[in-house]
C-alpha cells in the first residue's frame, strides 16, 4: 500500500476568534492510494492553526497552513506505511 499527496490547498481561513496573531484554517488535501494494484483517491480536510506577523503576505500565511497540514498528512502516512516501524513517541 503506497500513499502519494497528489494536491493540497487551503480551503478556508480566518482570524482565531480569541487569540491574536494566530490565524485558523482547512486545508483540503488529496490522497493517491494504491492498493494491491488498485488505485483510489481520498481527499480530506485537514483543521490547521498557524502564528502569523503582520508582515506576513497572504501567500506566506497560506504555505504556512499547508505546512502545518503536510505535517500531519506525513505522520498520518509514516503510520499507515506496513513497512516502517512504529513511531518512538507511542
Amino acid at each position: 500500500m503506497t500513499f502519494k499527496l497528489i494536491d493540497i490547498a487551503v480551503s478556508e481561513r480566518h482570524a482565531h476568534a480569541r487569540i491574536e496573531g494566530r490565524v485558523v484554517g482547512v486545508v483540503r488535501a488529496v490522497l493517491s492510494e494504491v492498493q494491491e494494484g488498485y488505485a483510489q483517491e481520498h481527499d480530506i480536510h485537514v483543521n490547521v492553526w498557524a502564528e502569523v506577523t503582520p508582515e506576513m503576505s497572504e501567500d506566506d500565511i497560506d504555505m504556512a497552513l499547508m505546512l502545518k497540514a503536510s505535517d500531519i498528512i506525513t505522520r498520518v502516512k509514516a503510520r499507515l506505511d506496513p513497512g516502517k516501524p512504529p513511531l518512538a513517541a507511542e
